[in-house]
């Protein structure tokens, strides 16, 4: 008997034993095959996570970043307190103590989970979120199976003993997902509260805390209830903690959820900031500009680029008005609306403000109309829509029409507004400033390059070539002045043929005798081509090459007035010379490129191009005063200052230039449909154009000391008239 017991102990122990080693074997060599897939931990030393590449204004404003994904890298230094007791609070309250797995808390989390019938908590640790973000899911093993959650406590135990806890915790704060694109608790705290996070409330650091489980879920944007019962969850998870008082939660969860306002993207200089991402591309690499965090210092002029932005939409919609109301494309009853009162528009869900232009919904009209935008109502009365001619907006409304209203006035204690009527201009504009002070000459302050980025990206300041009209002759007088003709030389104004082309004047009249003064002023157009004839087109190539025309330029006489196509780019910067004494300055964007660690990756000096000669260039200033003393651009006379400039306009009216500066800024602005038809009868440059161009210099020299031009020095006349000779044709019958 003791026999046999003792011979079935022995073999319940054996086969225990057996299993065992069994057991130990499998499990071995299951950690062995995971771990061998397992990333180097080590490689943290060398891992760089994506980061934002920021763009900045001259004055150091950041007016645009590249991303994808937005991230704001911080130190250990830089993390609140606040925010770190709240993160380890919320998401591992034994942080400090375990080494990576908290068995404690996993069993705490798996009976809580029990009770209440489904997931109320989860049994993750930090370390163990982290090695899913920092490895797994960037390795495409992120699926929820046993073989995951293995090499998860692996690596969070190897994370465990090559890092120390303020380590873990900083890349933890940097890497982790928060929802709406932010990446990082600092990109997060700046998208959701406008704020750096040493200045976050105990309110604002618990939702952040509360988010990482799920951004989407608990998003303070698409889901603010749920948002607002997690965040008070972790407030309370805070006072458990001892992070904060009772007192303090208490306090902090009476606090609404206020976030920043949201930001329009890239409404400052879309056009500018998007001519920098072509070309850091093609220089760096499209990962080089959208993960490696560059920075980029540009030459752009915060304020100029807001006057250059409001004047160009003005100008626009003033063209717009004076050709008539359009009438309404959309009607919401027609769509099928019963209640007015509770349509939402996708434009309503950015801030409002006063004079911005949005859609509103006409409730009723009549004799006056009640529109609706958002929660506010405001009363539309005749003068409201004076510009369309009709009596009464009864005229031209009805309701549940869509139509764009700019806000005059903004009442949001009684959500009233005042509002008048607008519409979309179906014209483009352009507009390039280029700095001619001695410190910053070739810098380009502002660019516009349409009405609207969104709703098309092309560029029409850098992308377009169009025809210039006479906005192209002051380059004809520049190489005919620097070959000795003088201002008062006297040329003749009458009809001429020129081996079958017969240029007239835009007036169809002839004035004779006239001094190269006047014909400039008045925009005359057989004294520009017989001009160009006496000196040939092959002559004015190269002058139109040194400043900076690369556009094709056909060697035939109409190119005097404009007939090739150029960029009003090239236009701003070719005019630039001339207040420059004679130096052409390449235009800039950028001065200094660096990387995240403030290594210089590019630095841009001014490059010089020599023109023509100071004295020349400063006879060409004078010149080009003359259609603002008395010609074609009287009206910037107004402005009361120094200025020059010169018109242009093509045949048919299809585009309208005005390019002008004054001693330190050189000014361009285009005004056309992007196909080529006409603007309209007498849309002329000084009509389309050159009111946008008074609107910014009058608003960006508002205050500002009066400049002066240098003086032209006196030149002995010449004995001899440029009208000599002037039939016979150098030039070609286009």
């Amino acid at each position: 008997m003791k026999f046999h017991l003792q011979r079935y102990l022995g073999s319940v122990v054996f086969i225990f034993l057996l299993t065992l080693s069994v057991g130990v074997g499998a499990a071995a060599g299951v950690l062995f095959v995971y771990n061998s897939d397992l990333p180097q931990v080590r490689s943290l030393e060398d891992y760089r996570p994506s980061v934002v590449t920021e763009v900045y204004a001259d004055d150091g404003q950041p007016i645009g970043s590249f991303a994808l994904e937005r991230r704001i890298l911080v130190t250990w230094e830089q993390l609140p307190k606040l925010l770190k007791d709240a993160i380890v609070s919320v998401e591992d309250q034994n942080f400090y103590e375990h080494w990576g797995i908290d068995f404690y808390g996993v069993a705490r989390a798996t009976l809580k989970n029990i009770m209440a019938g489904r997931v109320v908590e989860g049994g993750s640790t930090l370390t163990q979120q982290l090695s899913k973000n920092l490895f797994l899911v960037r390795e495409g093993t992120a699926e929820k199976t046993l073989r995951r959650k293995i090499q998860e406590a692996m690596l969070s135990i190897q994370i465990e003993r090559n890092y120390t806890k303020p380590q873990i915790l900083t890349m933890y704060c940097n890497l982790g997902y928060l929802g709406h694109g932010q990446y990082g608790f600092a990109a997060a705290a700046e998208f959701y509260f406008g704020k750096n996070l040493k200045d976050l409330t105990i309110e604002e650091a618990a939702l952040l805390a509360a988010l990482p489980r799920s951004p989407t879920n608990y998003s303070p944007i698409l889901n603010p209830d749920r948002a607002l019962l997690r965040r008070n969850y972790a407030i309370d998870r805070m006072v458990a903690q001892k992070a904060i008082t009772a007192a303090q939660g208490e306090e902090a969860k009476k606090r609404p959820i206020r976030l920043a306002p949201r930001k329009r993207p890239d409404e400052l200089a879309p056009y500018f900031v998007e001519e920098l991402r072509q070309y850091l591309e093609d220089k760096y690499g499209s990962a080089a500009v959208h993960e490696s965090g560059l920075r980029v210092y540009t030459t752009l002029n915060v304020e100029l680029q807001k006057i250059a932005n409001s004047a160009v939409r003005q100008g626009l919609r003033d063209y717009d008005k004076r050709h008539g109301w359009r009438g309404i494309e959309r009607n919401l009853v027609d769509e099928g609306a019963t209640n007015l009162a509770v349509v939402d528009l996708p434009e309503w869900r950015l801030p409002i403000r006063t004079n911005d232009i949005v859609p509103g919904v006409v409730l009723s009209a009549g004799r006056t109309a009640t529109v609706r935008i958002r929660e506010y109502e405001a009363q539309l009365t005749s003068p409201d829509i004076a510009w369309t001619k009709a009596a009464t907006p009864g005229d031209i409304l009805k309701t549940g029409d869509v139509a764009l209203f700019m806000i005059r006035s903004l009442n949001s204690a009684e959500r009233k507004m005042e509002v008048s009527l607008e519409q979309k201009p179906k014209a483009q504009g352009a507009l390039v400033a280029i700095s001619t002070r001695a410190e910053e000459a070739g810098d380009v302050k502002a660019m516009v390059g349409g009405y609207d980025f969104d709703e098309s990206k092309f560029n029409r300041a850098t992308q377009a070539q169009r025809q210039t009209g006479s906005a192209f002759k002051p380059f004809v007088y520049a190489a005919a002045v620097d070959l000795g003709l003088q201002l008062d030389d006297v040329i003749i104004d009458a009809p001429i043929n020129f081996g079958g082309y017969a240029p007239h004047n835009y007036d169809n009249k002839y004035e004779g005798a006239i001094t190269v003064r006047h014909a400039l002023g008045e925009s005359r157009n057989i004294p520009a081509v017989k001009t160009l004839a006496r000196i040939g087109v092959p002559t004015l190539i190269p002058y139109l090459r040194r400043l900076g025309i690369t556009s094709k330029i056909e060697p035939y006489l109409p190119v005097a007035l404009g007939a090739s196509d150029i960029t009003l780019m090239e236009m701003t910067s070719a005019y630039s010379t001339f207040p420059n004494d004679g130096v052409r300055v390449v235009p800039r964007l950028i001065t200094r490129v660096t990387d995240y660690d403030g290594n210089v990756r590019e630095e841009n000096l001014p490059e010089l191009r020599d023109v023509i000669s100071a004295e020349k260039a400063r006879l060409m200033v004078d010149l080009l005063q003359e259609p603002v003393r008395a010609g074609t651009a009287v009206k910037a006379k107004a402005l009361g200052r120094p200025v020059a400039g010169k018109t242009g306009t093509t045949n048919d009216y299809t585009d309208a230039w005005f390019m002008g500066f004054t001693p330190s800024l050189t000014l361009g602005v285009w005004v056309g449909f992007d196909e080529k038809v006409t603007l309209g009868n007498e849309e002329t440059g000084a009509r389309a154009a050159l009111p946008i161009w008074i609107n910014v210099i009058q608003q960006a020299y508002k205050d500002k000391p009066i400049e002066q031009f240098q003086p032209a020095q006196p030149t002995e006349p010449k004995p001899q008239n440029v009208a000599e000779g002037e039939n016979e044709s150098t030039g070609r019958t286009p």
